[in-house]
Parts: structure tokens; C-alpha cells; sequence
């Protein structure tokens, strides 16, 4: 008897963004875990061969963040750039552990850094996803003041995907932060124009202007349930969808 067929993809393309607390140990302390991020990359690959074609940008929260190195006495141009740096970290952790189960991968910076990377190029990114690699996008957007949110938005809008799916450690966009009033209320589904109005903090407001003007629909949910982004790419209402 034929093995069983995995669910297939909603979509064609996808750009999931992972912020960088979700490589992080919540036990020991480590920035970057090592069985974690086997288990991010295992994922990545279950969506991959649900027959999507798959982009991530991974922030790098974990390690540094611009915002918070300028409260503590940083140049704020000078601590976005650390923070630039943190993701290409990420990235190559994430390629290291994809590599490791047979994923082919490719990591491309913002930032030049050829050692290590290929450049973001678009044309060169295309082909790898038609050649069916995994591609990893580090550095942001390369300027500072910009978050990973938009890169992400940015990254989504240039490789034509169908979604952008925000991989959070929330169960989706609430009316108020659920940490503050247990009261807040979960939203199944919002415009862009309501999450901008609102000043939402789930995203950054260039990120969901981006989206907003490309048509991309955004879904918010938690990457730590069991299931949760393979049953976003089949299409299964998980989170909060952004859309027109």
C-alpha cells in the first residue's frame, strides 16, 4: 500500500517570519538551541514537501536588538546594525540544521558578506526557489530604522508570495495585549486598514502597509503549537488573517 500523501499547500509561495526568541532555550539560557532549532528546520522541510515553495526571514531578537541597545546607551544606527548582524546568525544556524536533513538552502544577506552569504539578489532568488531550495533572508532590509517585519513584508512583496505567515509565540492579534487585560479579544480576521488604525504592535506599520499595498494577506499565529504553521499553509483557520 501507498504511503499516505502529506496535506497539501495552500498556497504557492510563503514567507514565514521567525523571530529570533523562537531559536532561543527557554531553560538554560542559550541564544541559539541547538535541538530547538533542529526542530524549526524539520518544520520548515514538512511544509516544503506539502508543496509550497518556502522563503523565511529570521529576526534576531535572541541575540541583540537595535531598539533596546539605543535605551542602554548605543547609537541606534549603530545597534540596528548589531542587530542586522544577529540575524545572519540565525541564518546560518537555520541553513546548518536544514542542511542536516537533506534541505538544500541558501542564505542572503541585505548586508554584503560573501564569505558567508550570497548577496540578496531577486533574480538569484527566484531561481532558487524554483530550483526548490529553501531560502533563508538575513540583514533586514540593510538600512536601519527598518524592523525585520518589513523586511519581511518587503521580501514577500519582491518574491510575489501568496502569504506572509508571522510566526509568533501568541495564539494571534488581540483588540489589547492579553498579558495586560485577559479580557482582549482574539481576532479571527482584520483589515489592514483596522490593524494601522488600531496601532496593533503585532507588526510594525510599514510592514502592514507593504502588505496592504500588494495584496498579501498576513497570518499571525503561534509557531509553538504542535501543528499550527502546517495547518496555516493547508489553509485552516489557525490565527488571525490580515487582509483587504
Amino acid at each position: 500500500m501507498d504511503a499516505a500523501k502529506p496535506p497539501q499547500s495552500k498556497y504557492r509561495t510563503v514567507l514565514i517570519k521567525l523571530s529570533g526568541e523562537a531559536f532561543q532555550s527557554k531553560s538554560d539560557g542559550l541564544c541559539i538551541d541547538p535541538t530547538i532549532t533542529a526542530a524549526i528546520a524539520q518544520r520548515l522541510k514538512t511544509v516544503k514537501q506539502m508543496g509550497a515553495r518556502v522563503a523565511v526571514v529570521v529576526g534576531g531578537g535572541n541575540i541583540f536588538r537595535g531598539v533596546t541597545g539605543a535605551t542602554r546607551g548605543i547609537d541606534r544606527t549603530s545597534g540596528d546594525y548589531m542587530g542586522m548582524l544577529a540575524t545572519i546568525i540565525n541564518a546560518l544556524a537555520l541553513q546548518n540544521a536544514l542542511e542536516k536533513i537533506g534541505v538544500e538552502t541558501r542564505v542572503q544577506t541585505a548586508i554584503s558578506m560573501q564569505k558567508v552569504a550570497e548577496p540578496f539578489i531577486l533574480r538569484r532568488a527566484l531561481r532558487h526557489l524554483e530550483k526548490g531550495r529553501i531560502l533563508i533572508f538575513a540583514g533586514g532590509t540593510g538600512n536601519p530604522y527598518f524592523s525585520t517585519d518589513s523586511a519581511a513584508a518587503l521580501r514577500a512583496s519582491e518574491i510575489g508570495a501568496d502569504a506572509l505567515l508571522k510566526a509568533t509565540k501568541v495564539d494571534g492579534i488581540y483588540s489589547e495585549d492579553p498579558k495586560v487585560n485577559p479580557q482582549a479579544t482574539r481576532y479571527t480576521q482584520i483589515t489592514y486598514h483596522e490593524a494601522l488604525q488600531r496601532s496593533l504592535k503585532v507588526m510594525d506599520g510599514a510592514a502592514f502597509s507593504i502588505c496592504m499595498e500588494n495584496r498579501i494577506p498576513i497570518v499571525v499565529f503561534n509557531f509553538f503549537v504542535e501543528g499550527s504553521i502546517e495547518g496555516v499553509v493547508q489553509g485552516q483557520e489557525i490565527g488571525t488573517l490580515v487582509t483587504l
